[in-house]
């Protein structure tokens, strides 16, 4: 395979990898926020009644807070995901290619060239 398409897939690996694990962070951050500013028992005069476990308390919330946290947790697993695949893609053609790079310079020295 040749270095440009090595160093494409490598840039795209990274290009999803790293805004996936800052989503991550980010939801994360996001729930321990929630732990802390959210109520620990349904209040329905703010609509608060969707429960959600973080490190084993539950807290209530709103369904857009429900829907927002879920979005942000599931898009950067996904993201994350689409750039490991690619990683992993990147790391078999790039052995593929120092393999192929190791018989040739094997060849040459058993030639003599």
């Amino acid at each position: 395979m040749k270095a440009t398409r090595l160093a494409t897939l490598k840039l795209f690996a990274l290009l999803f990898l790293l805004p996936g694990l800052a989503g991550l962070i980010a939801s994360a951050m996001v729930s321990t926020h929630y732990l802390d500013a959210m109520p620990k028992w349904p209040v329905p005069e703010e609509q608060r009644v969707v429960p959600r476990e973080i490190h084993g308390t539950t807290i209530y919330q709103t369904v857009a807070e429900d829907c927002k946290l879920s979005l942000i947790e599931y898009s950067s697993v996904a993201v994350f995901l689409v750039g490991l695949v690619i990683g992993v893609i990147y790391l078999e053609k790039w052995g593929a290619a120092q393999a192929h790079a190791d018989e040739e310079t094997d060849l040459a020295k058993e030639t003599g060239r």
